[in-house]
């Protein structure tokens, strides 16, 4: 592929595939548990309910049958990754011990995930609740946060199936896909693994030793390039996550930066409400774009994060700004060297019949 193929391929939209109807369900599973914490005075607890809706991302495109199960199968990622997050919370524990855990987390959900062949490929949505949740202080007890993320991925698996009541053929057969891991397929899912725990390992150190108060998000960063199918669109997916970072972070900095026109600043008493409505529309253009321009996916995830953690802890927007921009930096940069000098054989993990 020659260089000028390799640039346009950077900023080309895929094509479109009922994108908006993902979309809806997405933004739906995200709204209502949000809805009905900001409703009850709790919204420094939306962060939990956000990344137990995550489970809806899960399975955009495949018969409601096996969307169930992969979407099941991911709300254990997610839960999980939520669990810890918030257990290490409570205990205090930061910095290394953080590097460590969800070091060690992404080995694990990467084996994981290539067992169960969730799409979108890889532990990164659980790697970024872990980090998410262990970064703030924690407001209920813990079962109380793993019960608010548990109830909020099965009210997404709900509408992930809802569909299936409405179409004329509801009462189709069950599939039963399932990925063998065997042989040279388990010993390139163990290499992958091993990427995982290098990328976001090293990321992670890089973050603690800067002296940032966030290297969960380089870790987080380092992990979006191993999902990659191969090692150009690996190198894409990294180059899309700092740009789509770096302007998503001039979102949020339209939205939270005191000037003249910011919303919050529109509304006086009213900010944990913008907020939320903004998180939501914002998950929903993130998922119009996730699987045909991740960089423009990126562009409206970003703040969702961002946003969902300043209901849970309200910091200075431009310390945020800053070290969002560096972390990513550092973990996309991190992941795209872990890609080139430990090479992952793609077709090993493929299950027969898999897109």
């Amino acid at each position: 592929m020659s260089l000028l193929r390799h640039v346009r391929s950077l900023h080309s939209l895929a094509p479109a595939n009922k994108d908006h109807a993902s979309a809806w369900r997405v933004a739906t599973s995200v709204a209502v548990p949000s809805l009905a914490l900001l409703a009850a005075g709790r919204p420094e607890l939306i962060g939990y309910a956000v990344f137990g809706a995550l489970t809806g991302m899960y399975g955009r495109t495949e018969p409601h049958q096996l969307r169930l199960r992969h979407q099941g199968q991911a709300a254990v990622l997610l839960i999980t990754g939520v669990g810890v997050g918030v257990f290490l919370s409570v205990q205090h524990i930061h910095s290394w011990a953080l590097v460590i855990t969800e070091a060690l987390f992404a080995g694990a959900g990467s084996l994981f995930t290539d067992r169960t062949a969730l799409k979108p490929a890889g532990p990164f949505f659980g790697i970024l609740a872990l980090g998410a949740c262990a970064s703030v202080p924690a407001n209920v007890p813990w079962h109380a946060a793993v019960l608010i993320a548990a109830a909020s991925a099965g009210f997404s698996l709900i509408v992930g199936f809802g569909g299936w009541f409405l179409g004329r053929d509801w009462r189709r057969g069950w599939r039963r896909d399932v990925t063998v891991l065997r042989g040279a397929r388990r010993r390139a899912a163990w290499l992958h693994a091993a990427r995982y725990l290098a990328a976001v390992g090293t990321a992670g150190t890089i973050g603690v030793l800067s002296g940032s108060g966030h290297p969960h998000w380089a870790m987080a960063a380092a992990a979006v390039p191993l999902a990659g199918a191969d090692l150009p669109s690996s190198v894409y997916r990294g180059i899309h996550r700092i740009v789509g970072t770096l302007l998503g972070l001039v979102v949020v900095a339209a939205i939270l930066f005191p000037w003249p026109g910011s919303p919050l600043l529109a509304l006086p008493g009213h900010e944990a409400a913008v907020l939320v409505c903004l998180v939501i529309v914002l998950q929903f253009s993130t998922e119009l774009f996730m699987t045909r321009h991740y960089g423009l996916a990126m562009v409206s995830f970003t703040p969702v994060i961002l946003l969902v953690g300043q209901l849970a802890a309200p910091a200075d927007p431009r310390v945020l700004v800053a070290e969002r921009a560096a972390e990513t930096l550092v973990g996309a940069a991190v992941g795209i060297l872990v890609v080139v000098l430990i090479r992952r054989r793609r077709p090993a993990l493929e299950a027969p019949g898999s897109a």
